[in-house]
């Protein structure tokens, strides 16, 4: 199999084993609403668009550059550990997990496994996932559907982090921002 095949066919089966992991999460009990989540939707929509248009036959200036089978294979080994990464956060959550921002009922703050790493392990898994896609593509479309994913899941991030320090009071996820970084494991903590 060549390894953008491969490629497309992890995406597939992260997003199926996502859709049905769905079901087993506790009952949502709030969220903020869909005026304060519109801007990150709209922003991981046009990405995502971008994003799936497929790289097969592009040349010139749709085309940054190309890689080798080799690189390739370094990026689904990326894509893979992102992937990796982003399901020990899933299944270390539990049934805590929500695809949209909401309070679960018995929701505390979980701060240990790859939480004790970055406070969106998920977001950070995916996002591996994404640049090493987009770096097998080599596209203009792969590169600007990338940056949109990253800035949709960045501007998710802020408001879940907004919405949790409300939610379970500012003191303890203050503390937590403080200690943990956001999305890059070692990275600085806080913002």
């Amino acid at each position: 199999m060549q390894p953008g095949m491969f490629i497309d066919w992890i995406w597939i089966a992260w997003a199926l084993s996502w859709l049905i992991a769905a079901f087993w999460s506790s009952r949502s009990l709030r969220r903020p609403g869909l005026d304060a989540e519109l801007g990150y939707h709209v922003v991981l929509l046009f990405g995502a668009l971008l994003f799936l248009i497929p790289a097969h036959s592009y040349e010139e200036m749709l085309r940054l550059w190309h890689v080798d089978a080799f690189s390739a294979w370094i990026c689904v080994a990326f894509e893979l550990a992102g992937f990796a990464f982003a399901w020990w956060a899933r299944l270390h959550i539990g049934r805590l997990w929500s695809g949209t921002i909401t309070r679960k009922a018995e929701h505390r703050l979980v701060e240990t496994g790859p939480y004790g790493l970055v406070r969106h392990p998920i977001y950070t898994g995916i996002l591996l996932a994404v640049v090493a896609t987009a770096a097998a593509k080599g596209t203009v479309f792969g590169i600007a559907g990338m940056l949109l994913i990253v800035d949709g899941l960045w501007m998710k991030a802020r408001l879940e982090e907004r919405w949790l320090s409300q939610e379970l009071g500012d003191e303890a996820y203050a503390a937590y921002r403080r200690r943990v970084p956001m999305l890059l494991p070692f990275g600085p903590p806080g913002d």
